[in-house]
């Protein structure tokens, strides 16, 4: 079943939890959002945001022309990846994604910031797949992810397999079936998520546009078969195919 979007005034309108997504694209920030509030059983509406496009409402309203945003009620918009997992985890303590113990907590969201942050994962592919474009028009994709940063295009390729390689090891050590331990948390979630801009779900799982899976399927550095087993199991067990955009 596809998703039922508001238009950017109607959801103006109302209170509760709003969060604006891309429209017809799995993004990985996006879908990992949605994996979240979905684990915990938070009621939200989903908002229409329209990819390569700046609408003077939505960015009057969230400050921001890109998605995900998650708006509650009056309360400021929560646009990045940690804002949002932590709005998550105010709303509904339980099941929770971040651990309680203090090391714990700050490796993970080490690790989660390695997927989701800047010069993350996600960024790193997005500079691979956006390379070449121009990035001289302001709110563009291009512009506001860092294209005109060539030394991080150049070195993305090897970040992309650092990263991968640092999370093989993590789940290697981990002493239960996820990646810290025993738990399911957060870094799980953002991990199946993001594992599609390296070996995309299958089309009956993520419709995904041709024009997309030949992008995010485009990274070929491989990836250890012991995350991706871990990436089906999250989704298999915790935020259910098919994927819905």
């Amino acid at each position: 079943m596809a998703i039922e979007y508001l238009e950017v005034a109607e959801a103006i309108e109302r209170n509760g939890l709003r969060l604006v997504l891309t429209t017809g694209v799995p993004g990985p920030w996006g879908e990992s959002a949605k994996g979240i509030f979905n684990v915990k059983g938070l009621d939200y509406v989903a908002v229409r945001q329209t990819a390569m496009t700046v609408d003077p409402a939505l960015m009057q309203w969230t400050r921001q022309s890109s998605a995900p945003v998650a708006m509650y009620d009056a309360e400021r918009p929560r646009s990045g990846w940690a804002e949002i997992l932590f709005l998550a985890e105010r709303l509904a303590p339980d099941p929770g994604l971040i651990a309680d113990d203090p090391r714990e907590r700050a490796l993970m969201l080490g690790l989660c910031h390695e997927i989701c942050g800047e010069h993350g994962l996600g960024w790193t592919r997005r500079l691979m797949l956006l390379a070449g474009m121009p990035a001289d028009q302001p709110e563009s994709m291009p512009w506001k992810y860092g294209v005109s940063d060539a030394v991080a295009i150049e070195r993305a390729g090897d970040r992309t397999s650092d990263i991968l390689s640092m999370l093989e090891r993590q789940l290697a050590d981990s002493a239960g079936p996820y990646l810290m331990g025993s738990n399911f948390r957060a870094l799980d979630i953002y991990w199946a998520c993001f594992s599609n801009l390296i070996e995309p779900l299958a089309p009956e799982q993520s419709p995904m546009p041709d024009f997309l899976r030949a992008a995010y399927g485009s990274w070929n550095g491989g990836c250890a078969p012991s995350l991706i087993a871990l990436r089906d199991r999250v989704f298999e067990q915790h935020l259910g195919l098919p994927q819905e955009y």
